[in-house]
């Protein structure tokens, strides 16, 4: 029996035997084919991700999947780590040359759809499938009524701990949801304790996110629904300052990252805890050779707080100038929707946010420890966050960036700050 995806492609090509999704390369339209749409066309389409190599050994799996129901479309796969990731993409959308289709980030949306970088997925609607999403979900790849990504799925921030090496140290685990104090004594336990091997964790105060729910707590936000920052140079100050104490000997050093690089401490098993999203939990597991990892709720500001948000920032996009426009929709969907894609991915891409997806994940091991986790912080999770400003992604990796010279103690914090609100000036104009 045809799968949904083929119906799709033949009901819209009956419909429409002399479909041309016309625009003009850098409009935000489809590129002009010329020409209807073949299904049985040989094309060939490039596929941009950022990840490491569990993610990349998914993608493969996924691919062959899709080639199975599409053995005309040739897809070739890159990816790298997120920082390089988004520099070459940045080089790629000035030269009018994205991929043809790429993993996207809402950090971005604004930037790249008003630069007309992005395709309008409306103009290759008869081939993805938007009504297995909620409409909060699809908002996330939306701006101005206009859907210009989709979500993989969504993610909580968390805190991961290496259950192997806390056992091995005979060290017990942390509390979750405590005080940054709290955890920051516990941090420094473990590092005492083994002598840096490991240490108890990474500097969460580099991770915008880390800041971003200091300012939840108290009711604010990184930036604004009118495009502005949402914070005080004081308030950066402050949250900075708040970790000079596990810079100094407690975390695991900067110069020592960078020799680990593209592993995270975490990841390559130099420290016993890190913070990031939860779908992180499947290649973790991978990187570390860990046999089992937890996964408690982050430090809070203040007690009672919604300070967590669904975070649906993983997406998927079309480049406007792709020369393909419904072969690399075909992909998107089966990216994005695809039953194969729950089965091969399950978590680590988000919590599915398409009902289809999730209709192929099973949930147990891993994937269920991710859902078992968003599940136990349903409490906390407040509204998201505005829109990303535009420029959002350059201020992200900037804060990044200075965290990391903080590290290696090339910054004071007053110089950092001075320089992310400088760069924010120039960002935001």
């Amino acid at each position: 029996m045809p799968s949904r995806r083929t119906l799709l492609a033949v009901s819209a090509l009956t419909a429409s035997a002399a479909l041309v999704l016309a625009g003009c390369a850098g409009s935000g339209d489809a590129a002009d084919t010329g020409k209807p749409f073949d299904p049985d066309e040989k094309v060939t389409i490039d596929f941009a991700f950022w990840g490491n190599d569990d993610r990349a050994s998914r993608y493969n799996d996924l691919i062959a999947a899709f080639n199975e129901e599409y053995p005309n479309i040739t897809v070739n796969p890159s990816f790298s780590d997120y920082p390089s990731f988004w520099e070459k993409r940045q080089t790629e959308a000035a030269g009018g040359n994205l991929p043809d289709v790429f993993q996207f980030s809402d950090s971005y949306l604004r930037q790249y759809a008003q630069s007309s970088n992005l395709l309008d997925l409306d103009t290759v609607s008869d081939y993805i499938d938007t009504t297995t999403f909620e409409d909060s979900l699809l908002g996330t790849g939306a701006l101005d009524g206009v859907q210009y990504s989709l979500p993989t799925g969504y993610s909580l921030w968390a805190n991961f701990v290496n259950d192997d090496l806390l056992a091995a140290s005979g060290i017990d685990a942390p509390e979750g949801g405590t005080s940054a104090a709290d955890f920051d004594d516990w941090m420094a336990s473990v590092t005492d304790a083994t002598g840096g091997n490991p240490y108890g964790g990474t500097d969460y105060t580099q991770r915008i996110q880390s800041f971003e729910l200091v300012l939840r707590a108290n009711g604010e936000n990184l930036y604004t629904g009118d495009g502005e920052l949402g914070f005080t140079e004081d308030e950066l100050r402050d949250f900075w300052e708040s970790g000079d104490g596990i810079r100094d000997g407690v975390v695991i050093p900067q110069q020592k990252l960078e020799e680990l690089s593209p592993k995270s401490g975490f990841g390559a098993g130099a420290t016993a805890s890190e913070m990031s999203w939860s779908n992180f939990l499947g290649g973790y597991l991978a990187d570390s050779g860990a046999s089992s990892i937890s996964m408690i709720a982050p430090p809070i500001a203040k007690k009672g707080a919604k300070d967590l948000y669904r975070q649906a920032g993983l997406q998927v996009a079309i480049s406007a100038n792709t020369e393909h426009p419904e072969a690399s929709a075909l992909f998107l969907d089966f990216v994005v929707n695809s039953a194969e894609a729950g089965e091969i991915f399950g978590t680590t891409l988000g919590y599915p946010a398409s009902s289809s997806k999730l209709a192929g994940t099973t949930l147990e091991g891993v994937d269920k420890q991710v859902a078992d986790y968003i599940d136990s912080q349903a409490d906390r999770i407040g509204d998201a966050p505005p829109v990303p400003v535009a420029g959002y992604g350059s201020l992200e990796q900037k804060f990044w960036d200075l965290g990391k010279e903080l590290g290696l103690g090339t910054l004071t914090v007053d110089d950092a700050v001075s320089q992310f609100f400088s760069e924010a000036d120039s960002v935001l104009g």
